[in-house]
């Protein structure tokens, strides 16, 4: 198989890491990749947003298989001018990545599936939205309504939180156009998990669950981000609890879609708030996280390049995964100011000596290669991930490597997987 993976981050090096172990895969391209990527793939300079080129590329270089890592593209339609194309590309197509693209579109998709989720109203006047939090209080949860980079969600603990996130959406338009709309929620209270799977569009193959860290501090502090470091499996997430996510949510959205006349296909991703009643959705993604496809891609025992084949053909029930019983855990280091403003081409040292390991990869989201020398290159630059029998020995053995890499402003978070270890004892 020859095969293009669209982007250039750490879950894009995931995927190409993964399937460069597969005997079936002959070579695989990246477009725009990242300095980690090219040692696993050929990288190509194509933006993801330049779908057309993306899809010439493919065509005249004889690809069979496309894999779309990042939102953006799916949301604008890449599926779509690649299908008329007659090539092969795993993904939901425009109308169907509507799930993460529009907060509004995956809300009523829940109400009319009965799949659960948190108490809402969606307000394109800022006026009426402001009224509405002044009459319900705080605590409430203000997104807005389209793709903002992991960043538009704002959890607000009083009233002038509140409002000041529906100034900064709809007023000051800080998202652009996708803040239009905004959503206004109740604020679910429990531990957040995430639970991915593949789907052909009628059968889903679960992955292990996950648990993804957003806001940039410690404790759960700061503004969120992309994400700052994942572990899984998740221990919150008991194997009944998988089950009922399964039947009660995955498989409803996956059906409720095809009724809806909107066909999907691809992974599919349930951000889930858990309590003791249960699991909530707060979100679906159309696409694997990052970084949670760090710690579940490599916890696939199976090989990864027939999975994806299977769903892009239909015949995803033929496929029976295998995971290992381990925990992996991924730790985000980050430029200094990130998600703010933050400098690039600061030099990373320490890459090298953890070079060859078989139970730790540090996968690339934003470096670059410049005079031999690998530097930043965005906002999340590497995540160090490793894997082993326990999540205690797993955090000691990923902090170990992190305190070897460095970079000028490099800050990361010391706590990921810390809230696992309750549920161990």
């Amino acid at each position: 198989m020859r095969i293009l993976i669209v982007g250039g981050g750490g879950r894009e090096h995931t995927l190409a890491w993964k399937l460069n172990q597969s005997p079936l895969v002959e070579k695989i391209y990246c477009a725009p990749g990242n300095a980690g990527i090219e040692e696993q793939a050929q990288c190509v300079p194509l933006s993801v947003d330049d779908r057309q080129a993306l899809a010439d590329f493919a065509e005249k270089e004889g690809m069979d298989l496309t894999i779309v890592g990042p939102e953006d593209p799916l949301a604008a339609g890449i599926v779509d001018i690649f299908q008329k194309k007659g090539l092969k590309i795993f993904g939901p197509n425009k109308k169907a990545a509507q799930l993460e693209g529009s907060k509004v579109f995956a809300k009523e998709l829940m109400y009319r599936h009965n799949i659960p989720t948190a108490e809402y109203k969606t307000f394109d006047n800022p006026q009426e939205a402001e009224e509405y939090i002044k009459k319900i209080g705080a605590p409430l949860v203000v997104k807005a309504e389209g793709l903002a980079a992991g960043k538009g969600v704002m959890v607000c603990y009083d009233e002038d939180e509140a409002l000041m996130a529906i100034k900064r959406i709809m007023i000051d338009k800080t998202f652009g156009e996708a803040g239009r709309r905004v959503i206004v929620e109740e604020c679910l209270q429990g531990e957040e998990a995430s639970i991915l799977a593949f789907t052909d569009g009628e059968n889903i193959l679960p992955m292990v669950s996950s648990q993804d860290h957003k806001p940039v501090y410690d404790g759960d502090r700061g503004p969120n981000t992309g994400g700052m470091g994942a572990y899984a499996p998740a221990p919150l997430v008991t194997p009944e609890m998988a089950k009922f996510a399964e039947e009660k949510i995955l498989k409803p959205a996956v059906m409720g879609m095809k009724e809806d006349g909107y066909p999907y296909s691809g992974v599919i991703y349930a951000g889930l708030m858990i309590d003791e009643e249960g699991p909530k959705v707060l979100e679906f993604n159309c696409r694997f996280g990052d970084p949670e496809a760090q710690v579940v891609i490599p916890l696939l025992k199976s090989d990864l390049a027939p999975i994806l084949q299977a769903v892009v053909e239909g015949r995803l029930q033929e496929i029976k995964a295998q995971w290992h019983e381990k925990y992996a855990v991924c730790v985000v280091m980050a430029s200094g100011g990130y998600p703010g403003s933050y400098e690039k081409g600061m030099v990373i040292n320490g890459l090298n000596e953890l070079k060859g390991r078989d139970d730790l990869f540090v996968f690339h989201a934003g470096t670059a290669l410049k005079d031999d020398q690998i530097v930043t290159n965005g906002g999340r630059v590497l995540g160090v991930t490793g894997w082993a029998s326990t999540l205690p020995e797993t955090l000691d053995k990923v902090y170990e490597a992190v305190d070897k890499i460095s970079f000028n402003g490099a800050h990361y978070r010391k706590d990921i997987g810390k809230k696992a270890l309750k549920y161990l004892k």
